[in-house]
C-alpha cells in the first residue's frame, strides 16, 4: 500500500519539473507553446522556459550556410591553436627535462660546434692534400703544351678537380650547418631563461674562428 502511495505523491514533483517550448508563430506572430517543441517552432528561434515560466534556455535560430562556414573555420583555427599550444608545452618541457643550468647549454652548443669544425677542417686537408697533387700534376703537365697530353694525367686532373670541388661542397653544407647549430642554441638559450626566469649571466661560448674557405 506505501509504494502506490509514494508514486502518487511523486507524480505532482515530476510533472512540475516538466519545461515549455515556446516561439513566435511566423504567419500570425502569435506566441506558441508546448510541452514539446512545437511544430511552428522548428526552425525558428525559441525559449525554453520551466514551469513557473523562467527563461532557462535561449535557442537561437539554425545557422545559415555561411554561418556554418564561419562557425567550422572558427573552430579549425582553435583547434590548431590548441594543438600549438600543447606541442609548445611539450617542447618547453623537453627543454627544462635536457638542460638543467644554462652551462648545460653552453656545452652541448660547443660539442655540437666542434663536431662540424672538425668536419670542416678534415675537408680542408683533403683539399690542401688535392691541391698539392694537381700542382705536382700541372709541372707534369706542362712537357705537353705542345703535344698530346696522355688520357691518364688528363683522367688523374679532372678527379683532383672533382674530389677539391666535392670537398668544397662539404664544407659549404658544413659551415651552414655551423649557422643553424648557433641559431638553434641561441633560441633553446633565451627560451630556457624565459621559462626559469633567470638573467643570462654566463659567459659566451667560446667559438673558434670561422673556417677559411678554399676557392
Amino acid at each position: 500500500m506505501l509504494l502506490p502511495l509514494a508514486l502518487l505523491l511523486l507524480a505532482p514533483a515530476a510533472e512540475a519539473a516538466g519545461e515549455f517550448y515556446c516561439c513566435q508563430d511566423a504567419t500570425t506572430g502569435r506566441r506558441v507553446c508546448g510541452d514539446t517543441l512545437p511544430e511552428q517552432c522548428r526552425g525558428r528561434a525559441y525559449q525554453i522556459l520551466d514551469r513557473a515560466g523562467n527563461v532557462v534556455q535561449e535557442v537561437g535560430p539554425p545557422l545559415t550556410p555561411e554561418q556554418k562556414a564561419e562557425l567550422a573555420a572558427a573552430n579549425r583555427l582553435r583547434k590548431k591553436q590548441e594543438e600549438a599550444a600543447r606541442e609548445l608545452r611539450r617542447m618547453d618541457q623537453a627543454l627544462l627535462d635536457t638542460y638543467a643550468t644554462p652551462q648545460d647549454i653552453n656545452i652541448a652548443q660547443r660539442k655540437a660546434e666542434d663536431d662540424v669544425n672538425l668536419a670542416i677542417r678534415n675537408a680542408q686537408e683533403h683539399i690542401e692534400t688535392s691541391l698539392a697533387k694537381r700542382q705536382k700534376l700541372e709541372a707534369e703537365a706542362e712537357f705537353y703544351q705542345k703535344k698530346t697530353m696522355p688520357s691518364e694525367l688528363q683522367k688523374e686532373l679532372r678527379a683532383i678537380d672533382h674530389e677539391i670541388k666535392v670537398q668544397q661542397e662539404l664544407i659549404d653544407v658544413k659551415q651552414r650547418e655551423l649557422a643553424t647549430i648557433r641559431s638553434k642554441y641561441e633560441a633553446d638559450r633565451k627560451r630556457y631563461f624565459e621559462l626559469t626566469g633567470r638573467t643570462s649571466t654566463s659567459p659566451a661560448v667560446n667559438r673558434p674562428a670561422s673556417s677559411s674557405t678554399v676557392r
